[in-house]
């Protein structure tokens, strides 16, 4: 039995590593971790599913079922036994479908969520190498470091300290400082640090795992406003089916109808109308979009957030790794007091760590091996090492040579060279630093501590540049094309971004991100109430409290009348939140960008009404990821950010993104179709039956009937999903004016040739009431199929996208098999083939006089893209 994971904090290290039979130097071997891993299982939770059994009950609990359910029950107490078997085959049919589709998204999301495992450094046979966390065992040596999110309960053993991040299962708001011999619990995320653990407990034995219940509520989606607006649909459907259903009833008790086949019938018509399939269209929609997506290298981790990407306006992207190629190159390295070539990169080497794959420092080592200098820098022995963290922007070394120790330190010039102090030569250094930045180049700074006695010295710089990724270019030409504004983000100088933001063609008006720190009138109003108090004791002992309140006024309206010429504290500008918004919306891009400008960034973009997407990558990149109304984690991101994201892409670049956007687009094209077609069905069936009955007291098609067309109707509807659909150029918005609007004159034009084809076989053609129903089912069946393939595109029906082969043939063996209950009096009266053709004739008429209006409407909307008519 697995010991708590508290208990390990009263072992020492040795006792911890004895006790897990470890070893701290060469970590496990391949077989041990094999057998540990059938002794202790993967490291992960088990997901709580729900059981079959629970799922296929669901099916048969709820209004919609309900009113099936009665409907049957109604049939059988009137003997409509033929009735009541198609009724219980609908019921179980609707379930079949609904669960199937159900089962096709869970199995979508299980897809993605292994894509989107976590990794870990594990010290395997005296090598550290990247593993899924899942293969982690106890006893496992690991490497946690920033960004990262611990994959298991674990004992730190060696390195300074980490801060940790464990307010998920504790609830503290602030980050824990860690050191040897403490625990890092799983799922905590590392802010600051890096240091080398044992992994001591796995999976439900965790800490986590044992409260997971306190982080469930984190699991739950939120729904996307594309979700709500099509729910909204649903229960507008709903409630006016039930409005005219009551009609129809209420016409029956006046007219002193059979009441108990008048409620059979209206409950029969009511399961026709009301949105049977949208459960399962929504679901199948948004799964075969994310798989799509996934083909492209995004994942999507909430299969919702696909509508807020298809309205993306605004990408914020990242530099380093999206525009460029995230391989940074070394120049010519330039020593200075003295120093060499050789000693400047050795020293840089000695700042940091290979194992870590640090895409600054990769070159570092590069650069050794390509010279031969790799004998040099195994002299010196590592005693300690400080690794990169975002505040202090630089990574330390303490060495060891023979008898000599000291420390090496890289990171950010201005950083090295306030350790240094002024004696470095500053002016010269910074003054190359700019000369540099303006070729693109990206420098770093080394310099050394030979004793605890005196500064660092100095040693040189390291110009390093990351050269555009050649689809670069190209890609964000096609993201404007699609309506994107692209805005680069950097935390590089002002001068690279613009040197990379000229070859990539993104604009010229770059901004450096201290220039969106803005006051507001609230804080310039605070501001003026600290200047006031200031005052307050320079006042005179006669002078009274209403003299201050007056004097207060005073100085506030003074501040916001001389904006220009007051001094502010240090970190504000003298603008308002209306001109910092001005400033980002009209800004091509940000340079020295810290993480909390990202935030700034999106909230500002947000407040102007635009959809927002954030690349980001760092832990500290994790707020505005959850800010954005799609963040995305790029390539290489670390696990909190990934965790925060919306989409995660698994492959580098600009263009995965622009990918994204287009299927996303895709996606929301289908589900807008599908609304329109279900809105005006829903009014071509229930409006026309409902003025049947009422005005002319006439059943258009008997209850048999409308049980077959709800049947036909739910089935090729869910080929929708796999329709080929226009790539919007532009980003799409739900439009509820548009839906409602185009699906009511596609409904109402339904209701008009309904009567039409009515009055046709009443008064001229003198057919019986048999006849005549079944000559409007095959009408209903028929156009109602028809409309899909209006509703599809905005376009004539013979211009590209065609639709899909799945929904064409879907929609087109439905209409057959309506005919042929038609043709050959199945369950229904008889009509013949020559009948058959005139109602199929009748209706592509009237087909092809629905796509013109379709047009038309679009164009009065204010939709018109110009499109070519062939």
């Amino acid at each position: 039995m697995a010991r708590p994971t508290d208990d390990y904090l009263k072992l020492s290290v040795e006792e911890t590593l004895k006790e897990l039979e470890s070893d701290g130097k060469e970590g496990l071997s391949q077989e041990e971790s094999k057998r540990r891993l059938s002794q202790y299982g993967f490291n992960e939770i088990p997901e709580k599913e729900e059981s079959t059994l629970h799922r296929i009950f669901r099916r048969f609990w709820g209004p919609i079922p309900w009113m099936i359910e009665t409907a049957g029950l109604l049939s059988a107490l009137v003997q409509k036994w033929a009735d009541m078997v198609i009724i219980l085959v609908l019921l179980f049919t609707n379930a079949f479908i609904d669960l199937w589709q159900e089962s096709k998204a869970l199995n979508a999301l299980k897809v993605l969520k292994k894509k989107l495992a976590k990794n870990a450094m594990v010290l395997r046979d005296g090598a550290f190498r990247i593993l899924d966390a899942r293969e982690l065992v106890p006893g496992d040596i690991i490497k946690i470091r920033i960004g990262e999110i611990v994959p298991a309960d674990v004992k730190l053993i060696d390195g300074d300290y980490i801060q940790s991040d464990q307010s998920v299962l504790t609830g503290e708001s602030l980050p824990v400082t860690k050191k040897v011999g403490e625990i890092a619990y799983s799922n905590s995320v590392v802010k600051q640090g890096e240091m080398v653990a044992v992994v001591v407990n796995t999976a439900s034995n965790t800490f986590f795992g044992k409260t997971v219940s306190l982080v469930a509520k984190a699991e739950k989606e939120e729904t996307s406003h594309f979700q709500k607006a099509v729910m909204a649909i649903g229960n507008y459907l709903i409630v006016l089916t039930v409005f005219l259903a009551m009609v129809i009833i209420v016409t029956a008790l006046f007219r002193h109808e059979n009441m108990m086949e008048i409620m059979r019938f209206t409950l029969i018509l009511t399961v026709a109308a009301i949105p049977v399939a949208l459960p399962a269209v929504l679901s199948v929609t948004m799964a075969v979009g994310a798989m799509n997506l996934a083909k492209k290298q995004a994942i999507v981790s909430r299969l919702v957030s696909i509508e807020e990407l298809a309205g993306v306006d605004v990408l914020c992207s990242d530099k380093t790794g999206t525009l460029t190629q995230n391989k940074m190159t070394i120049s010519d390295p330039l020593p200075f007091n003295d120093y060499t070539v050789q000693e400047l990169m050795v020293f840089a080497a000695l700042a940091s760590r290979e194992e870590n794959a640090d895409p600054i420092e990769i070159p570092i080592f590069e650069f050794i091996k390509e010279k031969g200098w790799l004998d040099e820098l195994k002299a010196y022995r590592h005693m300690k090492f400080m690794p990169f963290d975002p505040v202090g922007k630089r990574t330390e070394g303490t060495v060891t040579r023979g008898e000599e120790k000291f420390r090496v330190t890289k990171g950010a010039t201005q950083v090295i060279l306030e350790l240094c102090g002024e004696e470095a030569g500053q002016e010269d250094i910074l003054k190359k630093v700019e000369e540099l930045a303006e070729g693109g180049f990206r420098t770093l700074g080394v310099a050394v501590r030979r004793s605890e006695d005196t500064k660092y010295e100095f040693i040189g710089l390291l110009p390093l540049f990351d050269p555009p990724r050649e689809d670069s270019a190209d890609t964000i030409e096609q993201a404007k094309k699609l309506g994107l504004n692209v805005k680069m983000v950097t935390g590089d100088n002002l001068a690279i971004a613009k040197q990379i933001a000229n070859v990539l063609k993104i604009g010229e008006n770059l901004l450096d991100a201290r220039d969106l720190k803005g006051a507001s009138n609230k804080e310039l109003v605070l501001l003026g109430e600290i200047i006031t108090r200031a005052l307050y004791t320079r006042l005179a002992p006669n002078e009274t409290e209403r003299d201050v309140e007056k004097l207060a006024k005073s100085v506030v309206k003074e501040i916001e009348k001389q904006l220009d010429n007051i001094e502010l504290p240090k970190g504000y500008v003298k603008r308002h939140e209306s001109e910092i918004i001005d400033l980002i919306e009209n800004a091509d891009g940000f340079a020295q960008v810290f993480p909390e400008d990202k935030y700034l960034i999106v909230d500002k973009l947000q407040k102007a009404d635009h959809i927002v997407g954030m690349t980001g990558d760092g832990v500290n990149d994790a707020p505005a990821l959850k800010k954005a109304d799609a963040g995305i984690a790029v390539s290489g991101a670390t696990d909190a950010a990934r965790a925060s994201a919306d989409v995660v892409l698994l492959a580098p670049g600009l263009s995965v993104i622009v990918d994204a956007i287009k299927g996303a687009r895709v996606t929301f094209e289908r589900m807008k179709s599908y609304s329109i077609y279900r809105v005006s069905e829903t009014i071509r069936i229930i409006l026309f039956m409902t003025a049947a009955i009422t005005l002319f007291n006439f059943y258009p098609v008997t209850a048999i009937m409308i049980i077959i067309l709800a049947f036909l109707n739910d089935i090729p509807i869910l080929a929708i999903a796999y329709d080929n659909t226009k790539v919007d150029d532009r980003p799409v918005r739900w439009n509820m004016e548009e839906v409602i609007g185009m699906a009511t004159v596609l409904g109402v034009l339904g209701i008009i040739a309904s009567f039409g084809l009515f009055y046709v076989a009443e008064e001229y053609m003198h057919l019986s009431t048999g006849t005549v129903q079944s000559f409007i089912f095959l009408k209903l069946a028929v156009a109602g199929h028809l409309t899909i393939f209006v509703t599809r595109t905005e376009k004539r029906f013979w211009q590209k996208p065609y639709p899909s082969a799945m929904l064409f043939w879907a929609a087109l063996l439905t209409k057959i098999a309506a005919t042929l209950f038609a043709v050959y009096g199945w369950l229904i009266e008889p009509i013949g083939w020559k009948y058959a053709l005139l109602i199929w004739g009748y209706c592509l008429v009237w087909f092809v006089v629905n796509d013109f209006v379709k047009v038309m409407v679009y164009k009065m909307l204010g939709r018109d893209k110009e499109m070519a008519i062939a």
